[in-house]
C-alpha cells in the first residue's frame, strides 16, 4: 500500500501540533506501508531520516506569479502543485486546511480514497479573519469541501468529533472515526543520564530558570485558541514565589503579539520570576524545562486535544487545563492533574462567558498543584504511565492503518 501525506508542516518546518503529528506518523507508518510525504517550504535535500527509516519528501515553494497575492490563494497554489504530483498512490491523507484541497483535488485526480485528519476547524477558529482577511472565506471554504467529501474523516478526540459533526452537518457520522493523537515516548522523558542532567542544568542556567522554586511552564503559539491572556491574568492571583516559564512565540497577529507582551511586561513589573522564551527550543532544552516546573498549564479556549499536554505529562509533569475540546481526555481529573470549568460563549470564538471566573479558578487549580509538591510529584507519575498506556504512536499507528484498509476496502 502506497499512502502520501500531505501537510503544511513537516521538519525542518514545524511550529505545531499537526506537523508533530506527521512526523511522528509518518516514522511509525513507514514500518508497514510506503508513505510518501508532500510539504510546504520547499524542497528538502534528500528526504527527511526520522528514526531508523527514511521517509521520502517532496518539498514545495509557493508558485511564481502570486507573491503578495492573499495567504489563502498562495497556500491554493501549493495544493495543486501537490495534486497534480500523487500518480500511482492508494490514499491520500492530508492535515489541515492548508493541504486540505490537495487532497481533495489530488483524490479526484488519481480517483483514489482521501482521508483526512482533523486538527483543527474553521468554523471554530473565527479570530482567523484577523490574520487572513478575506482568505477566512476560501480556507473556510476547502476545509467544508474536503470534510463533505472525504472518504474517511479522522478526529483527534471525541470532543473534535462532535464539533465535526455540529460544523458541518452534511457529513456521514459513521465515516468519522477516532484516533488520537500520540506521543513519542523515548524523546519526552526527564533527562536520566548524567550527561543529559548537565545539559539540562546548563539550559536552566541559560534560560534564567531557578529550578529551586515551584513553577508554573507553558508551551504554545500566541494565539487566540491558547487562552495566554486569561493565563496571565491568573498569574497575578498565584503565591509570590510561583514562576512562570512562557515557552510562546509566532504570533498570529500584531494584535495578539502586542496584547500579550502588554500582559507580560505588566507582569514582569509586579513580580519576579516571569520568564518568557519566544524563540522555538529544540526538543531536548524543552524537555529540561519541562522537567524543571511542578505543573504544566493549558488554559486553551479551543484544544481539539493539545500534544503540548502528552508531552510535559509524558516528562512527568501534571497538567492543569481548561475542560473543553478534548483536554478532557487527557488529563484523568485529580489524577493526573486538574480540569478547569469553562462556561463559553456560543459564538465559535470559545471566550469564556465570564472570563474573571475562569481566571480565579484557573489560578485556584494551580495554586492547589504548585505549592503541593508531594502531590504534584504524585499525579506527574501518574501522567507518564497514562501517556504510556493510552497514547504510545505504534498504537495510534495501527488504528490509522484500520482506516485505511476500511476505505480501500469500500
Amino acid at each position: 500500500m502506497r499512502v502520501d501525506l500531505l501537510t503544511r508542516e513537516y521538519p525542518p518546518h514545524v511550529y505545531g501540533g499537526a506537523g508533530v503529528h506527521v512526523t511522528e506518523l509518518a516514522r511509525v507508518l513507514r514500518k508497514s506501508v510506503d508513505v510518501r510525504v508532500h510539504a510546504f517550504d520547499g524542497p528538502r535535500l534528500t528526504g527527511d531520516t526520522t528514526g531508523d527509516v527514511e521517509v521520502p519528501v517532496t518539498g514545495y515553494d509557493y508558485l511564481a506569479g502570486l507573491e503578495g497575492a492573499n495567504a489563502a490563494l498562495r497556500t491554493f497554489g501549493v495544493d495543486l502543485a501537490m495534486a497534480a504530483n500523487l500518480a500511482g498512490t492508494d490514499l491520500v491523507h492530508s492535515h489541515t486546511w492548508y493541504a486540505n484541497l490537495a487532497g481533495t483535488v489530488g483524490g479526484l485526480l488519481h480517483d483514489v480514497p482521501h482521508v483526512l485528519s482533523a486538527h483543527s476547524l474553521e468554523p471554530l477558529r473565527p479570530w482567523k479573519a484577523e490574520q487572513l482577511g478575506g482568505g477566512y472565506a476560501l480556507s473556510s471554504w476547502a476545509e467544508r469541501t474536503a470534510y463533505e467529501g472525504a472518504a474517511a474523516v479522522i478526529a483527534v478526540s471525541g470532543g473534535m468529533r462532535e464539533d465535526i459533526l455540529r460544523s458541518y452537518p452534511h457529513i456521514d457520522a459513521d465515516k468519522v472515526r477516532v484516533v488520537h493523537n500520540g506521543i513519542d515516548l523515548d524523546g519526552w522523558r526527564r533527562p536520566g543520564t548524567p550527561g543529559e542532567e548537565e545539559a539540562a542544568a546548563a539550559t536552566l542556567a541559560r534560560l534564567g530558570i531557578d529550578a529551586t522554586r515551584p513553577t508554573v511552564v507553558f508551551v504554545g503559539r500566541i494565539t487566540r485558541q491558547k487562552g495566554l491572556p486569561h493565563l496571565l491574568r491568573a498569574v497575578e492571583q498565584l503565591p509570590a514565589e510561583v514562576q512562570l516559564v512562557l515557552c510562546a512565540g509566532a504570533p498570529d497577529t500584531p494584535e495578539i503579539a502586542a496584547e500579550v507582551t502588554s500582559l507580560v511586561e505588566n507582569l514582569q513589573d509586579r513580580r519576579d520570576g516571569v520568564i518568557w522564551i519566544e524563540e522555538m527550543l529544540p526538543r531536548p532544552e524543552l524537555v529540561a524545562v519541562l522537567a524543571a516546573g511542578t505543573v504544566f498549564v493549558c488554559p486553551s479556549v479551543y484544544e481539539p486535544l493539545g500534544i503540548v499536554n502528552l508531552e510535559a505529562m509524558a516528562v512527568g509533569l501534571p497538567v492543569v487545563g481548561s475542560a473543553t475540546g478534548g483536554i478532557p481526555e487527557v488529563i484523568d481529573d485529580g489524577v493526573t492533574g486538574t480540569l478547569v470549568p469553562i462556561d463559553q460563549v456560543a459564538d465559535g470564538t470559545g471566550a469564556p462567558v465570564d472570563p474573571e471566573t475562569f481566571e480565579r479558578d484557573l489560578a485556584d487549580a494551580l495554586t492547589a498543584v504548585v505549592t503541593d509538591p508531594e502531590r504534584a510529584a504524585r499525579m506527574g507519575v501518574a501522567a507518564r504511565q497514562r501517556v504510556e498506556d493510552h497514547f504510545s504512536w505504534d498504537a495510534i499507528a495501527e488504528r490509522t492503518l484500520e482506516v485505511y484498509r476500511s476505505v480501500l476496502r469500500g
